[in-house]
Parts: structure tokens; C-alpha cells; sequence
């Protein structure tokens, strides 16, 4: 790639998983299809499916690469994948390489027979995990911590009588965050952290019943949502039914479902936890409205996760809301972009401004976050090129102050802006005629009566993290 180097923009999505048995025996790999289809937005970098046929031998069928969802399977490979069990993943890199030995789900044979795990959210304690089980003679294939998961289940299931009293075993070795979907030859299992820093939730179309990390991806298959797992929760699916197992539950009290699902993670057509997330975003906005009023003529959000919380300012403030911006919808989070020396502007590429909606205004621009700044800076630039007087920016996130360590992209404080300057000279660097961030007491507005982590911005961890970043321990 001599010419042409790789970039990545914005926030790192986290990773989507999804599950589905139809315990009538028909093929399921077409459901996971939609169902990761459906995630795409939580991981864009590789993407699989494993499948098994539990009327039929122990064997689980798999594929899995790099790219987008429509890039990795066609009618062919679909049609490969035959089975009434399956268990999907999309994959955004928070630990570990970007290679498809690190793609999921990640499958192993072993005595007991096969096992296949998808997995969204990081591991706390992978480290120590991890040595601990090469030092009694465990190969490791990837660079992911998720394969320590599937290590412990499978040397769980060694003792126990099922494979569910295996999965909360090893939930009581592992710490983090995570939502598990695993598939054994005759059953589906979702396991869910304590906290509830990552989300799943349950789905069922006639017969056959769906694990996922967002309710959106249970309508696109036409399915109905049931319930969400809740934290420390362990679902098991049989022919004989579902059972749950909350054994690992804490105190609702000290659950921390992550904030950052509701400010820009999930789709906006998804409910997690009983909160919509279309309306913890028109909340979000309306805060800002009350704490930030500024006179202006327009007010438009920065797609995709802007637009809902500038609708919400827009109906506070009494201010138009409009649509400055048109996305490109073919690009990914992550793509190639020409060199620097080539001047070609790798927002540009994704974002273009309507010339027509902002020129000669005084526009509010509303955001979800500002990680480095550079991306907000140039959109900045683009309004103020095509005509916009005066550009007010409100984020409908706190400052990021603190790396996240439970399968979020918030990198090490010396890449995060507000980590080493102030409100007003950020608002300078980035070009804001003023700027305004979600102040932190307003957050629970979003969520009511649920208890979130918002650690990225106050530095109160909900469990002990790690010293350094251990994002990329094993490369």
C-alpha cells in the first residue's frame, strides 16, 4: 500500500454478536446474516458465522474474513452454512490485530465436542488469564482476549454436567466487560457481565429464538423482542425450553451499563435496558439546549449519531433544524485515503456541506464527541467555507479524560484533547465561534432510573482496571 495509507476516523465502534436456533430444524445462517447485517455499525473490520445441525453430526461449519458483512458472504457461502444453530459476529478492534485469525466466532474442538463463541467487550484481567494458561500448556491461535474466554468454558465443561454451569464458571475467572453468544452442539447459551457494560437481548420469530447485542437487529429479521439478558445473567436455549441463571447478579446499584451505548453505539431504533435510545439523544439534546442557549438561525447535527440529540436541541430551543450535511454511505468507519501530499481530505470523503442550507447563517452543530479533534475541525472548516457565519458546537458527551478498558476505543489519555487542555482552548483549536459539552450531572437524565459507567469522563471505574493499556498485550 505504498501510495495509500489506512485511516480510521471518529470513535471505535465496539462489536456486535449475534445467535439464533430454530428448534423446528431449519437452516438459521440467513437470520444471522440480517442480524449482523443489522449490527454492521458496531464493527466494520471482520465479520463470521458458525453453524451446527443439532438433528444431525457434531460438526460446526464456519466462515469468517475481513470487510463488511455483503463482503464476506454471498448466496454461495450462505448456502454452505447449513444448520438450525449459529452464532454471528462484527468485529471493530478494541484488542488485539486487525487479521482474520482475530475474526469471530472462534470455534474449538475439543474433548467434549465443539464449541463456537462470539464475543463483544474486553477483559480486565486477560493478562494474567492468558499466562496462567499457556503456563499449563495452552497454544493460543489469536491475538484477541476472547479466545481466554473460550479456553476457560472449554476447560469448565470439562467438570461440570453443562455447558451453561461451564460458561458461569469461567465468569467467575474473567472480569470486564462482555456479552457472550455460544453455541454447543445441542444448545445456545447468552451470558451477560455483572455490570451490564455491553448489551444483549432476546428475540424469538415463531419457532426459533434470537440472542443479539441490539433489539434493531431482532426486527430486521422479523423477529419480536422478548427481554434484554440482564447483567450477570446466563440464558440457556434447548429444545426443552429456556432456563436463566442469575447466580452472577449484583446489586442494581452497582451495575454500570456503559453511557456511551445511548450517546452514539447504538442504532437509534434500538431499546437497551427498557431506555429507548432515540430518546436518551433528544434528551441528551434538549440538556444541551438548557445549559448552552446561544442565538442562532439553524441548528444541524453531525451524521449519523449528531442528528438525533440536534433535533432534541431544535425542539428546546425553539431554533430550525436542518440537514447541512450529506453522508456518504458507501464509505466504512475505516478506509483508505491518498497521503497527505495528495491534499485529499479524508472527512471530505465521507461528509460533504450543502452550500445552500448554510450559507450566510449562524449555524449550532451538534456532535457526539470530540476524541482528538482534527475530524471536528475540518467539518468546522467545511461550514465556514460554504458560508456560515458563526459555528457553535455542542457534544452530547462530557470531555473524554480517561481511556476506556471495557471494549471502547477511547485510546490512552495523551491522544484525548481534553486530557490536556481547556474547554476554551479546544473551542480555539478546533475553530468554534463557542463550545459546550453534556455536563455530567445531566447524564442520568438519559437513562432515569439505570445505573451507567461513565468512567472516560470521571475516572470512577466501576471495577479495578489495569495500569497501562493492555488493548494490544498479546501482538
Amino acid at each position: 500500500m505504498s501510495n495509500y495509507e489506512k485511516i480510521t476516523t471518529g470513535m471505535g465502534e465496539e462489536c456486535g454478536v449475534f445467535g439464533a436456533y430454530d428448534m423446528d430444524g431449519g437452516d438459521v445462517a440467513p437470520s444471522v446474516y440480517y442480524g449482523l447485517f443489522a449490527l454492521q455499525h458496531r464493527g466494520q473490520e471482520s465479520c463470521g458465522i458458525a453453524v451446527t445441525d443439532t438433528y444431525g453430526e457434531r460438526k460446526v461449519h464456519s466462515k469468517k474474513g475481513l470487510g463488511l458483512v455483503n463482503e464476506v458472504f454471498d448466496e454461495e457461502a450462505l448456502e454452505g452454512l447449513k444448520g438450525n444453530l449459529g452464532v454471528g459476529h462484527v468485529r471493530y478492534s478494541t484488542a488485539g490485530a486487525t487479521k482474520v485469525e482475530n475474526a469471530m466466532p472462534l470455534v474449538l474442538n475439543y474433548v467434549k465436542g465443539t464449541l463456537a463463541i462470539a464475543h463483544n467487550g474486553n477483559l480486565t484481567n486477560a493478562v494474567e488469564l492468558r499466562h496462567e494458561l499457556e503456563y499449563t500448556g495452552a497454544i493460543f491461535q489469536t491475538t484477541i482476549d476472547s479466545e481466554v474466554i473460550a479456553y476457560h468454558i472449554a476447560r469448565e465443561r470439562l467438570k461440570t454436567a453443562k455447558a451453561e454451569e461451564a460458561v458461569r464458571n469461567a465468569m467467575q475467572k474473567i472480569e470486564g466487560a462482555y456479552a457472550l453468544v455460544v453455541i454447543s452442539p445441542r444448545k445456545m447459551i447468552g451470558a451477560r457481565d455483572p455490570f451490564g457494560l455491553r448489551p444483549l437481548c432476546i428475540g424469538k420469530r415463531d419457532n426459533t429464538y434470537f440472542l443479539a447485542s441490539e433489539s434493531c437487529a431482532i426486527a430486521a429479521v422479523g423477529g419480536e423482542f422478548v427481554r434484554d439478558v440482564e447483567p450477570g445473567e446466563i440464558v440457556s436455549f434447548t429444545k426443552n425450553g429456556i432456563t436463566s441463571d442469575k447466580s452472577m447478579a449484583i446489586s442494581p446499584k452497582k451495575q454500570a451499563r456503559c453511557i456511551f451505548e445511548y450517546i452514539y453505539f447504538a442504532r437509534t431504533d434500538s431499546t437497551i435496558d427498557k431506555v429507548n435510545v432515540y430518546h436518551s439523544r433528544i434528551t441528551a439534546g434538549k440538556a444541551l439546549a438548557q445549559s448552552y442557549p446561544v442565538e442562532a438561525d439553524l441548528v444541524v447535527g453531525v451524521p449519523d449519531s449528531g442528528l438525533v440529540a440536534a433535533k432534541g436541541y431544535s425542539e428546546e430551543s425553539g431554533i430550525p433544524y436542518g440537514m447541512a450535511f450529506h453522508k456518504n454511505s458507501y464509505v466504512g468507519r475505516t478506509f483508505i485515503k491518498p497521503k497527505q501530499s495528495q491534499r485529499e481530505s479524508s472527512v471530505k470523503i465521507k461528509l460533504n456541506v450543502i452550500e445552500e442550507v448554510v450559507k450566510g447563517k449562524r449555524i449550532v452543530m451538534v456532535d457526539d464527541s470530540i476524541v482528538r479533534g482534527t475530524t471536528c475541525a475540518n467539518i468546522i472548516k467545511m461550514l465556514k467555507k460554504a458560508g456560515a457565519t458563526e459555528v457553535h458546537v455542542r457534544i452530547s458527551s462530557p470531555p473524554f479524560l480517561h481511556p476506556c478498558y471495557f471494549g471502547t476505543d477511547v485510546p490512552s489519555n495523551d491522544q484525548l484533547i481534553a486530557h490536556s487542555h481547556t474547554t476554551d482552548e479546544i473551542r480555539e483549536m478546533i475553530g468554534a465561534d463557542s463550545l459546550g459539552y453534556m455536563k455530567i450531572d445531566k447524564l442520568k437524565d438519559m437513562v432515569g432510573e439505570l445505573a451507567f459507567c461513565d468512567a472516560c469522563f470521571t475516572g470512577n471505574y466501576p471495577m479495578k482496571v489495569p495500569t497501562e493499556d493492555i488493548s494490544h498485550a498479546f501482538d
